[in-house]
């Protein structure tokens, strides 16, 4: 069986849901507290026993590259003045195995998995979004990119992430119609669907943002016909793939923090500053103190 060692990370997106903070800097390097969101990402497919890292970029994405890159004349300052805890956290940067290449023209999350092709050659490999970070503030939990590749040691074959989320949210997403009621949070699949209507909707289990799939993907993207919005849809790639090999969902059930939307990479940030040694007891005090102020401006109902 191939090992699976290498993750692919699609951040060719324009980031227009951040704007006016996105247009000169890429949306992956807005920080959570202090660290970037693609720091998280990259983080967890190490924790997971990743060795090969490929960034599929667009127009804008330099600062990522920038940010996991050396920096001599940081790096010499700190030393030279005896910031050895800030020089640790510049040196978790570096040394990491990432590649780079460029998603010209972003027509959907098929064609962005698709430019990996060379890269990954004849491996299963893993996506992993950026929009999604999975139990950030729980670092004992196994990553879910762990979990999916214990999976395919034991099926040898791809494995999606789902999570169950409210029934009318469904149309965000891709939902599986799983095959009985799985096995210790492992479901058979009967078909993946892209942004069902909720009564359409074969389940509530949705595909969260990450994936590991066998190489054979990439045949069925390269004549994958455009779907929702007109972009080629990696879901209905899967779909294709399920109809000649199996495909298997992983139940997700930790924490999942989308911030590819302002509240809940608000939300993200709070929960994550709770967790920071540096700032979590102002944090709470903080949150206290406006929660008793948010109390008391209430307007009072009459009986």
């Amino acid at each position: 069986m191939t090992k699976v060692r290498k993750a692919v990370i699609p951040a060719a997106g324009l980031g227009t849901r951040f704007l006016p903070a996105t247009k000169a800097l890429a949306k992956e390097m807005l920080p959570i507290v202090d660290k970037p969101t693609i720091q998280f990402i990259v983080e967890e497919a190490l924790k997971s026993g990743i060795e090969d890292i490929l960034v599929v970029t667009g127009k804008s994405k330099r600062s990522i590259e920038d940010h996991f890159d050396s920096n001599f004349e940081l790096e010499y300052n700190l030393k030279e003045k005896g910031k050895h805890d800030l020089l640790k956290l510049v040196d978790e940067t570096t040394g990491i195995r990432l590649h780079f290449i460029r998603q010209s023209h972003p027509r959907g999350l098929g064609d962005a998995v698709l430019q990996a092709k060379a890269f990954v050659g004849n491996e299963p490999f893993v996506v992993m979004l950026g929009d999604d970070l999975m139990d950030i503030t729980n670092p004992k939990a196994t990553p879910l990119t762990k979990q999916l590749i214990n999976d395919y040691e034991k099926t040898h074959a791809s494995t999606i992430a789902v999570m169950e989320v409210p029934h009318e949210d469904v149309s965000s997403y891709g939902v599986i119609a799983p095959q009985g009621e799985g096995e210790h949070g492992l479901y058979s699949v009967e078909t993946f669907v892209e942004k069902p209507a909720p009564e359409d909707a074969p389940s509530d289990l949705a595909i969260i943002g990450r994936y590991l799939l066998t190489p054979e993907i990439f045949a069925i993207l390269e004549t994958q016909e455009p779907g929702a919005g007109n972009e080629i849809q990696l879901t209905d790639a899967i779909d294709t793939l399920n109809k000649t090999q199996r495909v298997f969902a992983r139940q997700f059930t930790g924490d999942r923090y989308d911030v590819g939307d302002k509240f809940g990479f608000l939300k993200t940030t709070i929960d994550y500053a709770l967790q920071h040694p540096q700032v979590k007891n102002e944090m709470k005090d903080y949150l206290i103190t406006l929660g008793k102020e948010l109390e008391q401006a209430e307007p009072k109902t009459k009986d």
